[in-house]
């Protein structure tokens, strides 16, 4: 079988978990003390601290939800963390704390009794530097959020679970250690080549991929850039078609570092083609994980230049968010689509009856490619499905319906236009068991990924052409011009430290929508406030006009509440700075 998962994987290690995080009480039907007993046990063990991935949303398997916190993406409700409602009783709080020590708790175990295990000196080996990358990326996810949290590096009792929480500096070391550890071990191969029986399996490449990002949390530049130099040796590369990238049969691409292993089970794969599809997708979806307008307004013209609304609608940029919508109404309205119009204020003298739909296409062409492999912009089709019949669907507004002889994409609710990801959303009648279990793996670290941080960590010593090249590999295969820095005149030229930060921190908001990647990134940069919470900004529809406006709710937003249960178990955890007690 090509994943790790296998149905007896799934009946030892998912029947009666606890999600709490200090139950240390067996996750299987099997002892822990009886789990490292046999080479099989052994196998079977390291592949339940993989599971932990499966089980978290920060950890794997829905990681790509974070984009609704994020400057790219935005969630259809109106989420308590953009509303500045939240609190540490919130359930996103307990949840992800909870899941990623449950993985770290499974890691602990592997590591303490792999050495005791009559599997092969080898074997113990690699299985030893793969459970310590496994610990070190549920850390890295905790540190990210919390900036400092308790250091468990044994399996530990409910009783036991009460150290306060370390510094965010010596969170980091532990992983740092982890990772060299894990680099060390010569059985821990460089990459698995694509059809390899252990592909999926932590390799030398990822872990210096990881610790590099480490060192990037430290500021430690130029370590960072030779981790990432590392990964490029190792053999990995960009796969040549961005869109095809993330289809299943592309997922064991060089360009796949460390990948979430989906199947096609219910609870085994990931649920993105319900939460980022629409009812026009195959088995249906909530559209619930939607595209900002922040990120296609960002996408750039082909040729390197801003885009520019005005230069499409002369004057659009000037007007009422909720007074553009006349621009998006479809060709020949109805009198009661018409009149309904004129109800919302649209001043329908703009409106062109039989060229509305031309006009506002033209914003959406001949621009960087990567918008129209991300997003269903405004009157382009989707390859959908009615019932079981394929359909090809176009984005209308208003909606009418997605029948077959009309074929509006249905995209819930039908009261809004928004624009909806294209990216691990399944097209046609697919082979799909369930819509909540796709199949395709589901990337956490990718080259392009490595290439950026590289350019970054490069950057960040000082303005150097070595990081323009890096970035140029990842916009050469989106199809867009090059940055360059020899002709002042254009708009691709870079030449300082400070415009070429923005540049790289750009190139990754278009790069990895519905990837998870920029929540973290705008974590880490502390541009929250800055991009996300711009004043005015929101939940909003593709003209701009907001369904939910955000609140900030201050810079402690940067280090998340610990859960206030976990402060109810053990007394020496302190809420961070912020956050009520």
């Amino acid at each position: 079988m090509k994943k790790i998962y296998s149905l007896l994987i799934a009946a030892v290690f998912f029947t009666g978990c606890e999600k709490d995080l200090l139950d240390t009480s067996p996750y299987d039907s099997i002892a822990s003390s009886n789990m490292w007993t046999t080479d099989n046990l052994t196998d079977l063990g390291v592949n339940g601290v993989y599971a932990a991935l499966n089980e978290s949303t920060v950890a794997g398997r829905e990681v790509y939800m974070m984009d609704v916190y994020s400057f790219v993406g935005q969630h259809r409700n109106a989420e308590p963390l953009l509303m500045a409602t939240i609190t540490p009783s919130h359930a996103m709080f307990r949840d992800n704390w909870q899941g990623l020590y449950e993985g770290i708790q499974r890691a602990n175990d592997a590591i303490l009794n792999i050495p005791k295990s009559p599997s092969s000196a080898e074997k113990k080996g690699r299985y030893m530097a793969e459970s310590k990358f496994l610990r070190a990326y549920f850390y890295s996810r905790l540190n990210q959020l919390w900036k400092g949290v308790p250091i468990y590096l044994e399996p530990f009792s409910d009783a036991e679970a009460t150290k306060p929480g370390s510094t965010e500096a010596e969170v980091w070391s532990a992983i740092i250690s982890d990772l060299t550890d894990a680099i060390n071990e010569p059985n821990l191969p460089l990459k698995y080549a694509k059809g390899n029986a252990n592909y999926g399996h932590v390799t030398k490449g990822a872990a210096y991929a990881l610790r590099g990002k480490a060192y990037i949390y430290t500021q430690q530049w130029a370590l960072a850039a030779a981790d990432f130099s590392k990964v490029k040796d190792a053999g990995y590369t960009l796969f040549n078609d961005y869109r095809a990238l993330f289809k299943e049969a592309n997922e064991q691409a060089d360009e796949m570092i460390f990948s979430i292993q989906n199947m096609s089970l219910a609870g085994y794969g990931s649920s993105s083609q319900w939460y980022a599809g629409s009812r026009s997708s195959f088995g249906s979806g909530f559209a619930r994980y939607l595209i900002s307008p922040n990120l296609v307004n960002l996408y750039e013209n082909v040729d390197g230049s801003p885009f520019n609304w005005d230069a499409i609608i002369p004057g659009y940029t000037a007007m009422a968010p909720a007074k553009r919508e006349v621009f998006f109404l479809r060709n020949n309205i109805t009198t009661a689509e018409r009149n309904a119009a004129v109800n919302r204020g649209l001043d329908i003298s703009l409106y062109l009856p039989t060229g509305n739909e031309q006009r506002i296409r033209q914003a959406y062409t001949n621009r960087d490619p990567r918008l129209a492999h991300n997003v269903i912009t405004p009157y382009s089709t989707y390859n959908g499905v009615f019932g079981s019949v394929n359909s090809t669907v176009t984005s209308r507004w208003p909606y009418r319906s997605d029948a077959l002889n009309v074929q509006d994409l249905n995209a819930e609710p039908v009261n809004r236009f928004n624009y909806l990801h294209r990216k691990f959303v399944y097209e046609g009648n697919s082979e799909l068991l369930t819509r909540d279990a796709s199949p395709t793996d589901m990337p956490i670290i990718r080259y392009a990924d490595v290439l950026l941080m590289w350019a970054e960590a490069i950057n960040e010593q000082g303005f150097s052409q070595d990081a323009v090249n890096l970035v140029n590999q990842v916009r050469a295969r989106a199809g867009v011009a090059p940055l360059q820095t020899t002709n002042a005149a254009l708009p691709t030229y870079v030449n300082t430290q400070v415009n070429m930060r923005e540049r790289i921190r750009n190139e990754r908001r278009r790069e990895f929508p519905n990837e998870g990647i920029n929540f973290f990134d705008e974590m880490r940069w502390k541009t929250l406030k800055e991009k996300v919470f711009a004043t005015g900004n929101g939940a909003r529809m593709v003209w701009e006009t907001n369904v939910h406006t955000y609140s900030y709710l201050g810079d402690h937003l940067y280090n998340w509440a610990i859960p206030q249960v976990e402060i109810e178990r053990n007394p020496n955890l302190k809420q961070n700075p912020g956050w009520p007690n």
